[in-house]
C-alpha cells in the first residue's frame, strides 16, 4: 500500500496546487519513483489511499500498468490518519503486506526487507536508518536481536536512546489489525476526525509494546529522504543528480549549460544539470549544477542559475539570477 493521502503542508506553497506525491524529483513525481521501486521488487498488486487532489493522482498513474504495477485506489473523504487509511483498505491487503509512503525518496532493497520479515516470528518489520540528528525523526529503541522495545519522538541527540530513525516503510502480517484502536478511541484523533482515524505511533505500536507482541527493526543502508520540507525536496533532487540515490532521471544530463558567447570572467559552468523534455533555454544563459530544469520549463535570455530546481512548466524571466532556489509556475 502506498500512502498518498496527506496534505503536504510543509511543502507549501508548491502543494497548494498539487498533491505531495506528484511533486517532482529529477523530473518525475516522487510517487512514480515509489511505483517503479515496487515493480522492481515484485510488489505489483498495489493500492494507494487518496485525499488531497485525488483526481490528479488517478489521472497521472491510472491503473499503474505504465509503471509495472496493478494500481487501485482508496479515497478518503476525511483523512483517517497514518494507520487508519491502511485499515480502511484491509479488504485489499493479504496475509502479509508492505506499507510505504508515496513521498519517500529511497532505493531500499525491498526484497531483502521481505526476506527479513519472513524470517522472524514478529507481527511487523519497520525499516530504520541511522541518522546524525535525532531531533528531526521518530527513533526506534531495539534490543540486540533487533526486536523493538520502545520509541522516542524527535529526541534531542543528548537524550536520544537510539539513532535509528523510523523510515515509515513497514511490512505487516494481517494480525496487526487486531491491535488497532476501536472506532472513535484513537489517542491521536482530534475534534472532527472520523471514527476510523488511527495512528501508528500513538495507537498501534504502543498496543504492540503493551501486549509484548514481537516486532522488529530492519536497519537499512540505502538512501532515504522523506521529502518532508522544501529543503529536503531540493536536497533529494541534488542527491539524485550526484548519484547518491538510484532513480530514473527524467531528461538529459549535461555538464553545465552555457548558451551564447561566454563572458571571459565567468569561466565555464560545471556539475550536472538535468534538462527535462521540451524545456527551452534562451540566449546568454548560464546554469551551474547540480540543477534540474523541468519538462516544458523556460529559462529566459541572460539568466544566471546555480543549484536550482525549476519545476515543470515554470517560466524564469529574462535576466533573472537564482541561486539555491526552487522555482514553480502556478497552475503549471
Amino acid at each position: 500500500m502506498v500512502l498518498a493521502a496527506g496534505l503536504g503542508t510543509r511543502l507549501r506553497p508548491i502543494t497548494y496546487e498539487m498533491p505531495k506525491p506528484l511533486v517532482p524529483v529529477v523530473n518525475r513525481p516522487v510517487m512514480e519513483h515509489i511505483l517503479l521501486l515496487l515493480a522492481r521488487h515484485g510488489f505489483t498488486e498495489t493500492i494507494a489511499n487518496l485525499h488531497w487532489f485525488p483526481e490528479l493522482i488517478e489521472g497521472r498513474f491510472g491503473d499503474g500498468s505504465a509503471f509495472g504495477v496493478d494500481l487501485s485506489y482508496s479515497r478518503e473523504e476525511q483523512l483517517l490518519g497514518t494507520s487508519g487509511g491502511v485499515r480502511n483498505a484491509a479488504g485489499f491487503l493479504g496475509d502479509s503486506f508492505l506499507v510505504i509512503s508515496g513521498d519517500a525518496l529511497t532505493d531500499i532493497d525491498l526484497g531483502a526487507m521481505r526476506a527479513f520479515h519472513e524470517s522472524h516470528d514478529g507481527i511487523a518489520t519497520l525499516a530504520t536508518k541511522r541518522v546524525d540528528d535525532t531531533s528531526q525523526f521518530g527513533v526506534a529503541i531495539t534490543g540486540s536481536d533487533g526486536r523493538i522495545q520502545g520509541f522516542q519522538e524527535k529526541p534531542d541527540p543528548a537524550e536520544a536512546l537510539s539513532d535509528l530513525a523510523n523510515c515509515g516503510i513497514y511490512m505487516f502480517r494481517s494480525e496487526v489489525f487486531d491491535f488497532f484502536p476501536s472506532p472513535g478511541t484513537s489517542l491521536a484523533a482530534g475534534p472532527g476526525d472520523p471514527p476510523g482515524f488511527a495512528d501508528w505511533a500513538m495507537d498501534v505500536f504502543p498496543a504492540l509494546l503493551e501486549g509484548d507482541v514481537p516486532f522488529y527493526s530492519h536497519e537499512i543502508g540505502a538512501y532515504w529522504n522523506d521529502i518532508g520540507n522544501l529543503e529536503e525536496l531540493k536536497e533529494g533532487n541534488l542527491d539524485a543528480l550526484r548519484g547518491k540515490v538510484g532513480l530514473d532521471l527524467g531528461g538529459e544530463v549535461v555538464d553545465g549549460v552555457r548558451t551564447g558567447a561566454a563572458a571571459s570572467e565567468e569561466g565555464l559552468p560545471g556539475a550536472p544539470v538535468l534538462l527535462g523534455p521540451d524545456c527551452e533555454i534562451g540566449d546568454d544563459v548560464r546554469i551551474d549544477g547540480p540543477s534540474v530544469i523541468g519538462a516544458g520549463a523556460r529559462v529566459g535570455d541572460g539568466c544566471r542559475l546555480r543549484e536550482v530546481i525549476v519545476l515543470s512548466g515554470a517560466d524564469i524571466p529574462a535576466c533573472s539570477v537564482l541561486a539555491g532556489a526552487i522555482a514553480a509556475q502556478r497552475g503549471g
